[in-house]
């Protein structure tokens, strides 16, 4: 089986060069058996307010526990269908997966996208359950801004409490790569958040604290698009608020790969997503505080 899908995937990739992306490639070849795909579901008015749902075949309980991924792309770009082998993946694993789009600058500035990922929220705690998740068991993932976004709705409840979600549903969050202690020293940055009141309001450290849910924090040490330092920092503010937290960083990973560890065809076997569904399977985490680090 395996030469037979090395054998379809150079196909693919012969025809694909040049004329599509390598994430186009890598979604044609995930598989389309073992989860139930409901797409295109509205949570809000705006086109871009629309998220899928993975159901498992083989939920790991009943109900199942519920991830809501949301993806990166710098708060300017980004399509939850490029992510079906994130959704794949984690139904794989057994848990209702949930894959909102959001909001894009320049058509909205912070907080918007928040506002969006709050409402998404709202959907999974009031609908998850006709979908075999269970709205008492949500967790939170995301990669680059997508784990931003995560933590933002995680640690600072504000956005969550506003749209109706229960924080008490919260089970954890893990966080890909994120920015969550930076500058705004671009101009994208600087559009993006030029509308928040000071540089502490829009980052997700400032509201680290002793009542923040389970963190896990996952990164790469050949990073080079979101030092890993963000999630070292996050880790001590957590950790010195007496929250749990866990920072895990993998040697050689770069941005991108990050993010692929979740496809079960182009890593067949990683220990940063076992990492993260050991941390999944767990309603509170039980998580030491200590800071690891581990080799591909």
């Amino acid at each position: 089986m395996r030469r037979i899908l090395t054998i379809a995937s150079l196909l693919l990739l012969a025809v694909c060069l040049g004329a599509c992306r390598p994430v186009d490639m890598l979604n044609a070849l995930t598989p389309g058996s073992g989860y139930r795909l409901t797409a295109s579901l509205p949570y809000g008015e705006d086109e871009r307010q629309e998220l899928d749902v993975y159901r498992p075949e083989n939920p790991r309980a009943d109900p199942a526990p519920v991830v809501v991924f949301f993806y990166g792309g710098s708060w300017n770009s980004g399509d939850r269908a490029d992510y079906r082998f994130v959704g794949q993946q984690l139904a794989a694993e057994g848990f209702v997966t949930v894959i909102p789009d959001y909001r894009l600058y320049p058509s909205v500035r912070f907080p918007a996208f928040l506002e969006d990922g709050a409402a998404a929220l709202r959907w999974t705690q009031d609908r998850i359950a006709s979908h075999g998740g269970d709205p008492n068991r949500i967790f939170l993932m995301g990669h680059s801004a997508g784990a931003y976004n995560a933590m933002m709705l995680g640690l600072d409840r504000r956005y969550a409490s506003a749209a109706g979600f229960d924080a008490a549903k919260l089970c954890g969050i893990v966080g890909l790569a994120g920015p969550y202690d930076f500058a705004f020293d671009t101009d994208l940055l600087q559009g993006v958040f030029g509308t928040a009141r000071d540089r502490a309001e829009a980052l997700p450290i400032t509201y680290a604290g002793n009542s923040s849910p389970p963190v896990l924090l996952l990164t790469g040490d050949a990073d080079e698009t979101v030092d890993p330092a963000n999630s070292v920092r996050l880790e001590r503010r957590l950790s010195a608020a007496g929250a749990p937290v866990r920072r895990l960083d993998y040697r050689g990973l770069d941005h991108v790969d990050v993010v692929l560890q979740f496809s079960s065809f182009w890593t067949a076997d990683s220990a940063m997503r076992g990492a993260a569904i050991d941390f999944l399977s767990r309603c509170p985490g039980d998580l030491d505080r200590a800071s690891g680090s581990a080799s591909r």
